[in-house]
């Protein structure tokens, strides 16, 4: 914030009087801004408007208009500890946190299970198709960091507003942050179709392989600014404390997705189990239709679900579902507001570049083991990616809530709501830990075909089983800091371990050669960049070990950050 001390809230004029220090109709939301009732429609406000600073987009934060002493605790809450603003309103801190989890986890459990869907049919078309879609995949997770980076901000100011019931705020949060979601959607879409060519052959992918990562990539650009409305408006619908809303457009997403995806691929569902040592396929679900477009259409299937998703969510955003709405004014934009949401997203941004980076090296590695060993990675990871499914959705938790109890004026209830829902996660993550680790092989032959993934996954899952509790506690408490605005730490903390612990580790551990394949004269042409001076034979779960043994570290580090506790004091 910046400009001049605001006057005395209290010396501000009534609701229709011109305000001395700025100009009628300047489009600044007002903390006290209609609220939408129960039936869709403004409820008004009578009461007195207070003053605002210039460039303060909530006048809370101005030091004479913050109320003092016990009121300023109270100040959204009930004297038994209860919400009194959005959709939390009234909860309890064991309901709140079951309000919003169960959506958020049955909500990240269908967004993991488009990726999964596409791992599945590319499996079911082959190595080189399942080696494609797997490199894509890490392609798409820099689409994800883009729109994560702007959800960070959007949630952490609606939490922090919803929970001092400055609605208007609120408001217009969702429309900056909506309009900032597509601006970024279609220049990030640019650069993956302008890069596909490049990317394919810096993970060694050529051939059929090559042909159809360029292609998936190709298709899927087109569908990155609707992705960017979604997963933006999901973002804000969180921190306004309603998880329900975003789990029936991802529901319909997946509708979407596996339908077309199925139609068009042309790929029959299968199961394969190992017979005396042998692979032996059975035909699940013969597929109906007479389209073959294998990679092509399942990302056709995906970009159909992103639209259809983001349609959805966009009726929800307009009519006010969420407590908070889309209003016209801020679709326009509102610098102010804007800044702030850039303000925490940016380093969030470059705290997940930096590890987007970090693994993206790591798919480097894994693509210089040999033709299979991304797919077996991917695989892998999409397994996997159910066990830390409760651990995201408590973190998602933990960083609604903090922000609102802070914005409530509680920093105690923060600490304590950011607590209970590590421990949850902590207890659930460790259940599939224990499947990963006594069940490997039966789970991997649920999902894939390749002989290939059957000889190495099962051997990554055990490794990773035994690391969920420390990888829980890592989840959670990085999500709640960066939900609360504590993301330049954040930043530092991902940085240091992922370039000075889990790179270093992986590299030595893999016993993998670094190659870079490049062309020429039409010919691919694989050259060894670095040989790895360590004594270990080259090996994928080796590279996995070093990888786990991070996620180790990494909890202990974030831990630390939440019992000094300086999170509770950043501003948004």
């Amino acid at each position: 914030m910046s400009g001049g001390r605001d006057q005395d809230a209290s010396s501000g004029g009534g609701a229709d009087q011109p305000r001395a220090d700025r100009p009628a109709g300047d489009g600044r939301p007002d903390e006290h801004e209609a609220e939408p009732d129960a039936n869709g429609e403004d409820r008004g406000y009578d009461g007195p408007e207070p003053t605002l600073d210039p460039e303060a987009v909530d006048p809370s934060e101005s030091p004479s208009a913050a109320p003092r002493g016990p009121r300023a605790r109270r100040q959204g809450l009930t004297e038994d500890g209860r919400l009194m603003h959005g959709k939390l309103a009234g909860l309890s801190m064991w309901g709140a946190i079951a309000v919003l989890s169960w959506p958020i986890l049955t909500e990240s459990f269908l967004n993991s299970l488009v990726g999964l869907t596409d791992t599945v049919l590319a499996a079911g078309l082959g190595e080189a198709e399942t080696d494609a879609v797997g490199g894509a995949s890490y392609i798409m997770w820099f689409i994800g960091l883009t729109i994560m980076a702007l959800g960070v901000g959007a949630t952490a100011l609606i939490s922090r507003s919803v929970g001092g019931g400055r609605i208007g705020v609120a408001n217009a949060a969702l429309g900056q942050t909506l309009l900032l979601g597509v601006a970024c959607g279609f220049v990030v879409a640019v650069i993956v179709a302008a890069s596909a060519g490049p990317l394919a052959l810096l993970m060694n992918l050529s051939g059929e392989a090559g042909a159809a990562f360029r292609s998936y990539l190709y298709v899927i650009s087109l569908g990155v600014p609707f992705a960017s409305v979604l997963f933006c408006g999901i973002a804000c619908s969180r921190g306004a404390g309603d998880t329900i809303g975003p789990l029936w457009a991802m529901v319909v997403r997946n509708i979407v997705n596996i339908i077309v995806s199925f139609a068009l691929s042309g790929v029959d569902i299968t199961r394969t189990q190992l017979v005396d040592g042998e692979p032996v396929q059975q035909v699940l679900l013969a597929n109906p239709f007479g389209f073959n477009l294998g990679v092509l259409g399942i990302a056709i299937g995906t970009v159909a679900g992103d639209i259809v998703g983001a349609a959805v969510l966009m009726r929800m955003a307009v009519g006010g579902r969420w407590g908070i709405r889309l209003k016209a004014r801020w679709l326009r934009p509102h610098w102010l507001t804007a800044r702030r949401i850039v303000r925490v997203g940016w380093p969030n941004f470059l705290e997940t570049l930096g590890m987007w980076v970090g693994n993206y090296l790591l798919v480097l590695m894994v693509g210089s083991l040999g033709a299979g060993m991304l797919g077996a990675h991917i695989v892998a990871i999409r397994i996997e990616a159910f066990s830390f499914l409760p651990g995201f959705a408590m973190g998602i938790a933990a960083a609604t809530l903090a922000g609102q109890y802070l914005g409530a004026g509680s920093e105690k209830l923060a600490r304590l709501a950011v607590l209970r829902c590590a421990a949850i996660g902590a207890t659930v993550m460790f259940l599939f830990g224990l499947a990963f680790m006594l069940f490997p092989r039966a789970i991997v032959s649920l999902l894939s075909s390749q002989p290939a993934h059957l000889e190495e996954v099962p051997r990554l899952l055990v490794i990773c089983g035994a690391v969920q509790i420390p990888f829980a506690i890592a989840i959670v408490f990085r999500q709640a800091l960066r939900g609360v605005g504590d993301v330049r730490v954040v930043l530092a903390l991902t940085w240091i371990t992922t370039y000075l612990v889990r790179l270093p580790l992986a590299y030595a551990l893999s016993g993998v050669d670094l190659k870079v394949t490049r062309m020429v004269d039409g010919e691919a042409v694989t050259t060894v960049l670095l040989e790895n001076p360590f004594p270990f034979e080259a090996s994928l779960w080796g590279l996995w070990l070093g990888m786990c043994i991070e996620l180790v570290i990494r909890g202990v580090v974030f831990t630390a950050r939440y019992l000094q506790g300086a999170w509770t004091k950043k501003q948004v």
